[in-house]
């Protein structure tokens, strides 16, 4: 299996292989890498005659393989994408077959999203020897930090560690949606830098109520402010889900003991906490005000509400009532 950045340096320098099997649980990369074979092999003089595109749901096998058969007219390749390849008959039999000796001038891109594709599978060992598989795996936070930084790069943008939170918060790990979001943001931000005001703007999140002052104020004990940003969430349900809360709350927690299980080791503790390093005092302040008795507390108080708020996610007023007392539990 070939990492993401390997295919697209191969594809740049002209190693053109005959079949990509393309899966797994994050669609962004197998869409990335589909529209780049795409882009770099398909003209628009011959796209009426070399380039065709397939449903998994409207087509089959055997159409699959005899077009991958054909010669290209007036392309170098003729390229055949197939999208939604999950919902093929899984009898793979005649790609199989195909794949014993495939037609070198042809390029078949073969999208199967959602899951991961069975490495048992026939189809699998076949695409190994005569092409490339590539496994396309959701990222954690802290990979999705770095690539947000990477993505932020070739737009020439940068972003303060705070906007790069936020954006993350609101956006969540949806690699999609957030480069759609950084293509809008390149137009309004000043000197190529996304600042916090201009992800509240543009992106709809406020920059002083969200989950991540919430947990700056969790941190340092400032119950006034935690309660305030409580208050905002309770009048606005739909964009500050009780859910997400309570999932924020809790993965600092089990952070902060992490924190304190790091102490007095040689260890990289932003890497090992899934952090930026520009947040690592936050988490060394909050540790001298939570002991890891106070995080484990901490942790029971938050499942606690967890399961209070079960049932009741259209109730603005209960899901106030038990954030609120989340809060007070924990200071």
């Amino acid at each position: 299996m070939q990492p993401y950045h390997k295919i697209i340096s191969e594809i740049k320098n002209g190693k053109i292989h005959p079949f990509y099997l393309l899966s797994g649980l994050e669609p962004y990369f197998i869409d990335e890498i589909s529209n780049f074979i795409t882009r770099e092999l398909v003209n628009e003089s011959g796209k009426d005659f070399d380039f065709t595109v397939l449903y998994g749901k409207d087509s089959n096998q055997n159409e699959i393989v005899e077009i991958a058969k054909r010669y290209p007219l007036i392309s170098t390749y003729n390229v055949i994408l197939v999208r939604e390849a999950q919902y093929l008959e899984k009898k793979y039999d005649q790609l199989i077959n195909y794949l014993l000796s495939p037609q070198k001038s042809s390029v078949v891109i073969f999208c199967y999203k959602n899951n991961s594709f069975d490495k048992r599978n026939k189809l699998y060992k076949s695409a190994v020897k005569s092409g490339v598989v590539f496994d396309s795996k959701k990222l954690y936070e802290n990979q999705m930090i770095e690539w947000l930084k990477i993505e932020l790069g070739k737009n020439n943008l940068k972003a303060t560690p705070k906007s790069i939170q936020l954006m993350i918060e609101f956006l969540g790990l949806d690699l999609g949606k957030m480069s759609q979001e950084i293509n809008k943001l390149k137009v309004f931000s000043t000197n190529k830098l996304i600042t916090p005001e201009i992800v509240e703007e543009h992106i709809g999140i406020s920059k002083d109520y969200n989950n991540f002052e919430l947990i700056n104020a969790i941190g340092s004990k400032n119950k006034t402010k935690a309660i305030k940003i409580i208050f905002y969430f309770s009048n606005d349900t739909k964009n500050n889900p009780i859910t997400l809360t309570l999932s924020t709350v809790f993965q600092f927690f089990k952070k902060l003991l992490l924190y304190h299980g790091c102490a007095g080791r040689k260890v990289d503790i932003p890497r090992t906490l899934g952090i930026s390093p520009y947040f690592l005092k936050d988490y060394e302040n909050a540790s001298r005000l939570f002991n890891m008795k106070n995080c484990s507390k901490a942790i029971e108080v938050i499942h606690l509400a967890d399961l209070k708020s079960k049932g009741i996610l259209g109730d603005n007023e209960l899901q106030k009532e038990i954030l609120i007392d989340l809060i007070n539990d924990l200071f």
